[in-house]
This record gives structure tokens, sequence and C-alpha cells, in this order.
């Protein structure tokens, strides 16, 4: 499954002004919610939250991959974050995280889900790509990075 596959430039915000997971939480589920009638941004709310509870979807050098399997869910559905400041997410190295990548997959998708989210991790470890995403202003061409982005050979 490409990033294309399951991002729409509609569930892309730049600039965004938050102080806490929560207040993340809720824009994604807002976002994710849009396009599908299966699921409230209650539900995805809910999901996003107690996996986040496990443990920090934070991967470090201002990325976190917020993600959860949903019950409700029939199709994968991703949204994209860009903080105007970072926050605390709890990350492995308790950097502030500015970069969000949300992921909601049907609750059978186990497998899907882990490919995808490998896929996100090795483009977020892509440090060249991370600095692109953070200076680039305008949404639509941060869309176009995430949605062309392929993996340089150091990465693979």
């Amino acid at each position: 499954m490409q990033i294309s596959d399951i991002l729409t430039p509609d569930r892309i915000l730049c600039h965004v002004q938050v102080s806490s997971k929560k207040r993340i939480f809720e824009y994604f589920s807002k976002l994710l919610a849009t396009e599908t009638l299966s699921l409230t941004s209650h539900t995805i709310f809910d999901s996003l939250l107690a996996r986040e509870r496990l443990g920090s979807t934070g991967l470090g050098r201002g990325i976190a991959i917020p993600h959860a399997r949903v019950a409700q869910c029939h199709v994968t559905l991703a949204a994209f974050l860009h903080l105007e400041k970072g926050i605390n997410f709890e990350g492995i190295d308790n950097q502030p995280v500015d970069l969000l990548f949300a992921l909601v997959v049907p609750e059978k998708s186990t497998e899907e889900h882990l490919k995808i989210l490998s896929q996100l991790a090795t483009m977020f470890r892509d440090n060249e790509f991370c600095e692109k995403l953070r200076n680039t202003d305008d949404c639509l061409k941060k869309f176009d990075l995430l949605t062309h982005w392929k993996p340089s050979l150091d990465l693979v």
C-alpha cells in the first residue's frame, strides 16, 4: 500500500498550534472521520488515546506516528499535522514533536498495519526528508513530499 492510497490533501494541516497530545488527537479524529460514515471522531479519538496509553508513539527527532486499529473502520486512513511549535509527546528522546502522521486501520488488518508502520518509520528516519517537510510551508507541497517519498539506498 502506498501513502497516496491512504492520505489526501484534505487530511494535512500545517502551522497547527496545540499544547497537548489530547488536542492533537482531537485534530486527527476530526480529520480522519470526515471521509467515512462508519467512524465517528469520538471513536477515533478513543482508539488513538487507548493506543497511546500503551506507550508513546513518539519516535524521536520531533516525529510521532499515533496509530490504532479500530473495529468500525473499513478502510485504512491517514492524516498529517505539522505543528507551529513542537510539544512534549513523551518520545524516546524527550524532544518536542512537530511532525505527526496518524494512521487508523481496520481491526483485523494486523499485517497491513505493521507494513505501513514500518514504511512510515523508514520514511521518518530519513533526516533530509524530514528537513524538507519542516522547511516547506505549503500543505500541498508537503502532501507531494509524503506521497512521492522513495527510500534512499542508505535507508533500505
